[in-house]
């Protein structure tokens, strides 16, 4: 296997997210897991980055790396004391969760060694204009994306009501 460069920035990518996603659940500081979550999402679009995915990467660290965690952040500080610290896990729940991750681990590990990797013919990357995804992003057809973006809208504001909700009652 040669060692190319896209090869050591997607090994410290796989690293990198590795990592912070375990601190994200780990720690006890909860705006030190949503900081934490907002390091997994931006390496998440560094993936993106990487593939070529340009409009993705960027609509990643938009969309989620920048709107959801601060909304995260936003309701945690509202519900929240400033010290507020998340309680000490349980000891069976501790190993119900390194055993869930160790079969993932073994299904990775199985699908990883009985998949035959084949190198991609060299395919010829196409632009598609900012024009043609647009009308993709507000049509209402089997492929527009209306439908979903209107849904999660609904639930982003479900989440901002809610933790009002449960910060007024305080």
């Amino acid at each position: 296997m040669e060692l190319t460069l896209e090869t050591v920035v997607f090994y410290f990518l796989a690293a990198f997210i590795t990592v912070f996603s375990i601190l994200t659940v780990t720690t006890t500081r909860i705006v030190r897991s949503a900081t934490y979550l907002l390091f997994v999402l931006f390496a998440t679009a560094g993936f993106y980055f990487l593939m070529g995915y340009s409009f993705l990467g960027s609509v990643q660290i938009m969309v989620y790396a920048g709107g959801i965690v601060v909304l995260y952040v936003f309701a945690i500080l509202l519900t929240s004391g400033e010290g507020d610290k998340a309680s000490k896990m349980v000891r069976s729940r501790f190993f119900a969760g390194l055993g869930t991750s160790l079969v993932g681990a073994v299904i990775v590990l199985f699908v990883i060694l009985k998949h035959k990797f084949i190198a991609a013919a060299d395919v010829e990357a196409v632009e598609i204009g900012m024009k043609t995804i647009g009308h993709h992003m507000i049509s209402s057809d089997k492929y527009g994306y209306l439908l979903p973006f209107e849904a999660v809208s609904v639930l982003l504001l479900a989440c901002m009501v809610g933790g009002l909700l449960i910060a007024r009652k305080r």
